[in-house]
């Protein structure tokens, strides 16, 4: 059985920010979210219009979806999470278009696994440090966004 896009953004928050209270996980869904409805560049071509399953399923961008990492069963996976009420919350309040503030149009994040945060990421240059939150960096898009 298919999850619901409902169901995905509630483990992909789970499953991607369940350590960083609530703050870090709205933080989550709000860059999901702003991937699903940037109006140009990759995440357009990506979601169609507006679909959480692709972004979500996007190969690449979220660990989470990797049942394997580093040629080992990843066990921390969205398919192994057991939303509870706050996540669905969290979910449902990023699809009825709610953002944290301090996200802003941040399109990526990262946990650098070091107290500071690169300037850019991606490599390509297309995101430049917005803020970090708790364990994460965000990044917001720079003008090279627009042409991936």
């Amino acid at each position: 059985m298919a999850y619901s896009e409902r169901e995905l953004l509630a483990r992909i928050v789970q499953c991607e920010a369940g350590g960083e209270g609530q703050q870090g996980m709205m933080a989550v869904a709000s860059v999901v979210m702003n991937r699903v409805n940037v109006p140009e560049g990759e995440y357009a071509r990506i979601s169609q219009g507006g679909s959480i399953r692709n972004i979500i399923y996007q190969q690449g961008q979220f660990d989470c979806v990797r049942e394997q990492l580093y040629g080992k069963y990843n066990s921390q996976n969205i398919y192994n999470m057991n939303p509870t009420d706050i996540h669905y919350y969290i979910a449902d309040w990023a699809i009825a278009g709610n953002r944290l503030n301090e996200i802003g149009e941040c399109l990526w994040y990262l946990n650098p696994f070091k107290p500071t945060c690169d300037n850019t990421f991606p490599r390509n240059g297309s995101g430049s440090f917005h803020t970090r939150l708790g364990d994460h960096c965000f990044y917001r898009p720079t003008a090279k966004y627009k042409d991936t």
